[in-house]
C-alpha cells in the first residue's frame, strides 16, 4: 500500500525485488501488483486470473478477499460483476463488524457507482465512509471516498464542495508524497473545470494525472482520466497530445481490457480526430458497444460531443437528435452543467429547449417492455439478443429508448422502475387464493 499510495518507480523496484525472493506469494498480492498497481502494462492473462478470482467469490465470506480482488479490478471496469459480495460487506459496517473492509468496499462500490450513474445511492453507501475512517484512524483510505463524493459534486454543479474536498486532499497528499490522493484531488479539479467549461485549467489538471500523450507508470488512475485529458487537450489546441493520448491507449490494449474502456476509447479517438466523418462514425459506434448504456454520463457525454460536431457540419436535424438525448440523461443525473452545456448547442441548432415530458406519460412498446424485463433479470445485451432473436445493438437501442420513459438512466435501476410502473403508489400485487 506503501508503493500504491507513493505511485513512484523506485517505490515498485524495491517491492518486485523482495517479491522475487519469496518462494509462496499470496494471489490477491500478484492480482493487486498487476491490475491495480499499473493497469495500464498488465497482460491479458493478468486479467484472465483476475476474472478467474471474480467468479469464484460468490461464495466467499471473507471481507479482506473481496475488498482485495475488488481493488486489483477497480481500473478495469470488473465491479460491477462484483456488486453483491461488495454490498454485503459494506454493510458490514453498519453492524460494527469488519469496519476497515466495509469502509474500503463501499468506496470500491462507490466507484462503480460513479461510472454507472447510481449518483444519490453512491452519496447514501460512501457518504458515511469518511466519518467512519475519522473514527478509526483511517486517514489515507477516506480520500477514496472524498473523491468519489468530489465527481459527483463537480458534475452536478456543486463548486464549493468539489473544490474543498479537492483542496483537502492535495494538501494532505502533497505533504506526505503520496501521488495517488494528488490524482485524485487533480482528477475531482478536472471535472470542475470541464464542468465549468474552462478547458485550459481542464487540461493543466488532467495532466498532474499523466501528461497528455502518454500513460505514465504505477499511474492507475490514468485510465479514469481518459476522456477528460483528451476533451480538455482537444479543446485547448493541443489535437497532438490528444491523439497521442489515444495512441498510447491503445498501443497498452486498453480497448480488449474491459467495454467500458472500449467505449471510452472510441470517443476519445472521435473526438482527437480532425476528419469530422470519421468522429461522427466513431461518437455513434460508441455508446452502441454491448452494454454501453451502463455507463450514462459517458454515453450523454458522447451525444453531446457528436452533437456538438455534426453542428458544426452544419447537420443540424441530426445535431438536435443526439443533443436531445444528452439532456435527457444529464437532467435524470443532476448533471446541471452538462445540462446547460447541451441545452445550448441545441438552442444554437434551432430547437427551443423544453422540460422534457415525466417519465409516466410515455408506455413502452411490448419489446422494449420485454427488453427491460430481461435487463432487469440479469442478462447481458448478448444474452437479450440471443433470447429475443434480435441484435446485441438492436437491444442496445431499446434500452437506450426506454431509460427516459421510465426516468432511470442505470441498468441497476431498471427492477425498481418496472415494479413501480407494475403498481404504482405502492399498490401490491394482486394475490390468488390458494
Amino acid at each position: 500500500m506503501v508503493c500504491v499510495y507513493g505511485g513512484r518507480g523506485d517505490l515498485w523496484a524495491h517491492f518486485d525485488a523482495s517479491i522475487a525472493t519469496c518462494t509462496s506469494v499470496p494471489d490477491t498480492l500478484r492480482l493487486l501488483r498487476a491490475g491495480f498497481a499499473d493497469p495500464a502494462r498488465a497482460h491479458a492473462s493478468d486479467w484472465a486470473r483476475l476474472d478467474a478470482a471474480i467468479a469464484e467469490l460468490p461464495g466467499t465470506c471473507d471481507p479482506i478477499r473481496i475488498v482485495r480482488i475488488g481493488t486489483a479490478g477497480a481500473y478495469a471496469d470488473r465491479l460491477g460483476a462484483m456488486e453483491e459480495p461488495l454490498l454485503r460487506t459494506a454493510r458490514g459496517g453498519r453492524t460494527g463488524e469488519n469496519n476497515f473492509p466495509a469502509t474500503q468496499a463501499s468506496f470500491l462500490w462507490g466507484s462503480h457507482a460513479w461510472f454507472t450513474g447510481q449518483w444519490p445511492k453512491l452519496r447514501e453507501v460512501v457518504g458515511n465512509g469518511p466519518a467512519l475512517c475519522d473514527e478509526y484512524h483511517y486517514p489515507l483510505r477516506s480520500w477514496t471516498g472524498q473523491f468519489l463524493l468530489a465527481c459527483v459534486s463537480a458534475a452536478c454543479g456543486d463548486f464549493t464542495t468539489a473544490r474543498t474536498l479537492a483542496d483537502r486532499m492535495d494538501q494532505w497528499g502533497g505533504s506526505r508524497r503520496a501521488n495517488a490522493i494528488r490524482c485524485y484531488a487533480a482528477h475531482a479539479k478536472t471535472l470542475i473545470a470541464l464542468s465549468r467549461g474552462d478547458f485550459e485549467a481542464a487540461y493543466r489538471h488532467a495532466c498532474r494525472i499523466s501528461p497528455a500523450g502518454s500513460l505514465a507508470p504505477f499511474t492507475g488512475h490514468a485510465l479514469w482520466a481518459l476522456l477528460d485529458t483528451v476533451e480538455a487537450a482537444v479543446r485547448t489546441g493541443h489535437r497532438d497530445r490528444a491523439l497521442a493520448h489515444v495512441e498510447a491507449a491503445r498501443e497498452a490494449g486498453l480497448d480488449m481490457v474491459s467495454p467500458c474502456l472500449r467505449v471510452v476509447l472510441l470517443a476519445s479517438a472521435a473526438m482527437a480526430t480532425r476528419d469530422d466523418e470519421e468522429a461522427v462514425v466513431g461518437f455513434r459506434d460508441a455508446p452502441a458497444i454491448e452494454d454501453g448504456e451502463r455507463w450514462p454520463f459517458d454515453r450523454a457525454r458522447i451525444r453531446l460531443y457528436c452533437g456538438e460536431r455534426l453542428r458544426r457540419g452544419r447537420a443540424q436535424a441530426q445535431a438536435r437528435d443526439h443533443l436531445a438525448a444528452a439532456v435527457e440523461v444529464f437532467e435524470q443525473l443532476g448533471a446541471d452543467p452538462w445540462t446547460a452545456r447541451a441545452n445550448k448547442e441545441l438552442r444554437a441548432c434551432g430547437r427551443p429547449v423544453h422540460a422534457r415530458p415525466r417519465p409516466e406519460e410515455s408506455a413502452l412498446t411490448p419489446q422494449e417492455r420485454e427488453v427491460a424485463s430481461l435487463a432487469a433479470a440479469g442478462l447481458t445485451n448478448k444474452q437479450i439478443a440471443e433470447k429475443l432473436f434480435l441484435s446485441p445493438r438492436t437491444v442496445s437501442t431499446h434500452l437506450h429508448h426506454l431509460f427516459p420513459k421510465l426516468g432511470i438512466t442505470s441498468r441497476a435501476a431498471l427492477r425498481d422502475a418496472l415494479e413501480r410502473r407494475d403498481h404504482p403508489l405502492g399498490a401490491p400485487a394482486t394475490r390468488t387464493r390458494a
